[in-house]
């Protein structure tokens, strides 16, 4: 079988594809793998970029293991299956009269893949969405099921919040929630050194807050979520299919002709930013947070602190016009709290994210290397979901629990069968893992 990732950067030709229905078949094959030395990747959506996510022997997808298991309105948690898909999450838990506290800016992944990878939204006030986390069962390299909290084992509970599933097979998580709310939207088009010049205002003062600057030009879109009580002000039906047309149709259109001619990616940056209208909007939170991605693309992401983060734009900025970079995707920032999870980007560090993109099939390597560099130079910390190019050093030099990580990671998974050629890579510095 050939699997691709939905960028098509990650290909891999798995030995086998395997969907189990019970935490009693996931402990029956990793007993077979252990016992055959092969090793086990576990797929969510497909949405990662990195090569956390190559399986050349063993497959394995939970898509068999989706929807909302128990239920405390009251208490304002669920316990839910490792796949179910954050989309089918979100309108589940509304049913119910509840809601994440925070989500990403798209909603096709799975749970399990999420948390393991630290995806993350953006507000200064909050964390990744594996700050969620209130207890997670697990089978590791043993064949043994295990469930953690921060109360019974602390240690291992936070080197499995981020784990980009090197540990063994997440499987149920429970999930601390909130009542349903209401989100209004406030999209504003503004020049890149208002917003630099704002950025603090902006972050703490918003429940949410994040901007898009688009290269080639001056301007940003800017994005403000609050909470809300006031009545509902929905994307109409003519929206809605002016936004298939010119965010998925046009924009897809003019991306192929980057693609095909590349110097054009100056004048689509800017047709890009010309575009950009001031917009409000009022729904549940669950249907404002998620953005349809149909236009395909790469993506390097990294997490740098706070106080570094016009600085860095600055000089990505001055990066693309000095290098003459063919690049009209926009670089989006986000705003996260630090948390305690040891190999979590955020990791005891609040921080901007700042992501790159490139349209599928155009070149990126030079590029993405070229921002990697100055990201470096700020401390940062790349997203385990995106592409980067660190070494194992380069992770010890970033996480100062790496070697606790390492040896907890170990602990639950002796034989390796956790570990791609990549992770192994990583784990594996100095003859240990």
């Amino acid at each position: 079988m050939n699997w691709s990732n939905w960028s098509g950067s990650v290909r891999s030709n798995p030995t086998e594809v395997i969907y189990p229905s019970s935490e009693g078949e996931i402990v029956e094959l990793v007993k077979r793998a252990s016992e055959a030395e092969k090793q086990i990747r576990v797929i969510g959506s497909g949405h990662s970029f990195s090569r956390v996510v190559e399986a050349n022997q063993i497959l394995v997808s939970l898509d068999r293991m989706q929807g909302i298991i128990d239920v405390d309105v009251d208490g304002k948690t669920a316990t839910v299956w490792a796949g179910t898909k954050l989309k089918e999450l979100g309108e589940g838990l509304f049913e119910l009269g509840l809601a994440q506290e925070n989500m990403g800016d798209i909603n096709v992944q799975s749970v399990a893949g999420a948390l393991s990878t630290g995806t993350h939204g953006t507000g200064k006030r909050l964390g990744i969405l594996s700050t969620q986390i209130l207890e997670a069962t697990f089978v590791n390299g043993l064949g043994e099921i295990k469930t953690v909290d921060q109360n019974t084992n602390e240690r291992l509970f936070c080197a499995l919040g981020v784990n980009v599933g090197s540990m063994g097979i997440i499987t149920r998580i429970k999930l601390r929630l909130e009542k349903a709310y209401k989100l209004k939207e406030i999209t504003k088009k503004e020049t890149l050194d208002d917003c630099l010049n704002h950025i603090g205002e902006y972050s703490d003062n918003n429940r949410n807050f994040e901007f898009f600057w688009f290269p080639h030009t001056d301007t940003v879109q800017t994005k403000t979520l609050n909470i809300t009580q006031d009545a509902f002000k929905r994307h109409g039906l003519g929206k809605k299919i002016g936004d298939v047309l010119i965010e998925h149709w046009f924009f897809l259109l003019l991306s192929n002709m980057v693609k095909w001619f590349p110097s054009f990616s100056k004048r689509v940056a800017k047709i890009s930013a010309w575009g950009i209208a001031n917009g409000k909007f009022v729904d549940w939170s669950h249907k404002i947070y998620a953005t349809k991605r149909s236009v395909r693309f790469y993506e390097m992401e990294y997490n740098v602190p706070l106080e570094h983060a016009k600085e860095v734009l600055l000089e990505i900025r001055s990066m693309i016009i000095e290098e003459d970079i063919k690049v009209h995707f926009p670089v989006e920032c986000r705003f996260v709290k630090e948390d305690n999870f040891l190999i979590s980007p955020a990791y005891e560090r609040s921080g901007v994210y700042i992501a790159i993109h490139q349209f599928k099939g155009m070149p990126y390597d030079s590029f993405f290397r070229k921002a990697e560099e100055i990201f470096s130079k700020y401390d940062g910390r790349p997203h385990w979901g995106k592409i980067n190019y660190k070494k194992a050093e380069d992770f010890k030099a970033l996480y100062p629990m790496w070697s606790e990580f390492k040896a907890i990671r170990r602990q639950q998974d002796p034989k390796k069968i956790f570990l791609n050629e990549y992770l192994y890579s990583l784990v594996n510095d100095a003859g240990t893992d």
